[in-house]
């Protein structure tokens, strides 16, 4: 690096940086904090957002396409399909053949698959990498992410992703870590819309709602809440001799008995609780027990 180059710039052409990231807003920042000390090149907008992770030994570059030029792998974290389609375009235009990039947004499906389709052309390869686990497990280094893309894309980007990481799982060919990630967030928000359907029974009820949070996230941590029932490979009706029937069919007696009688609490005291209906009239066929009375 010459003495007129400031200083945490990005090397010159020729000498290679293991990654960039593009994007250092709340959860992109500690997830490139982490790659930090091991080579690593960012670039955001706000001049700001770059101090701190130049301060922890990263390099600062000028654009998207000074970052895509010198980086092997080239991680994006930007707000929506349009931002990611513009700051992809961009690294496709400078950066090398070889070059993974990875898309970390929420998008849709179709975005990552055409601007994979795109990248082709020039020998770059595209992976879908969206994250969960909020800012904490940014800050953590406890995220899972759910990888769309080939087997060679992936085997390169697992182990930078285990940097911010605890949980890399290659979910099949570009666009299937989106579809993963837009499965799992339809469950994290109807959860949220349940519970605010269950605290209008608790509040009507003259239940503490703060202490209803305190033992549903102690229940949760120990059971893993809805996760707990997702063991099977298959949303098909369950055969009675699976290892899993009897298990699943003592939870459907539970639920529905649970479900019954908060309903019935509801009605007496004249709350609407319209997916606590719902849950009751789906919730063993969704188990897998179709066509199955209760014993």
């Amino acid at each position: 690096m010459s003495g007129d180059e400031p200083e945490g710039r990005v090397p010159p052409a020729g000498e290679r940086v293991p990654v960039g990231f593009i994007g250092l807003g709340q959860m992109g920042a500690p997830m490139a904090t982490r790659l930090a000390g091991r080579g690593l090149a960012v670039y955001d907008a706000r001049a700001e957002a770059m101090a701190p992770l130049v301060k922890a030994g990263a390099r600062a570059a000028k654009s998207v396409a000074e970052v895509a030029a010198h980086c092997d792998l080239v991680s994006v974290m930007v707000r929506d399909d349009a931002q990611v389609t513009e700051v992809g375009e961009e690294v496709l235009a400078s950066a090398r053949p070889g070059t993974v990039l990875a898309v970390h947004s929420t998008i849709r499906a179709r975005t990552a698959e055409d601007l994979a389709s795109r990248a082709r052309r020039y020998g770059i390869e595209v992976v879908d990498a969206p994250v969960s686990g909020g800012f904490m497990g940014a800050s953590a280094g406890s995220l899972a992410v759910m990888v769309g893309g080939t087997d060679e894309a992936f085997e390169r980007c697992r182990e930078p992703f285990g940097a911010w990481a605890d949980l890399v799982l290659h979910m099949g060919p570009v666009g299937a870590g989106t579809r993963t990630k837009l499965a799992r967030n339809m469950l994290h928000f109807i959860s949220f819309t349940a519970a605010a359907e269950a605290q209008r029974l608790a509040e009507a009820a003259g239940v503490s709602l703060r202490k209803l949070g305190r033992v549903v996230r102690h229940t949760d941590a120990i059971t893993g809440g809805a996760g707990s029932i997702m063991l099977r490979p298959t949303t098909a009706p369950l055969a009675p001799d699976d290892d899993l029937y009897d298990i699943l069919r003592h939870t459907r007696d539970l639920g529905e008995k649970d479900l019954s009688l908060a309903l019935e609490l509801a009605d007496e005291l004249g709350v609407d609780a319209p997916l606590a209906r719902i849950a009751l009239d789906r919730f063993g066929a969704g188990l897998g027990l179709v066509g199955e009375a209760n014993d």
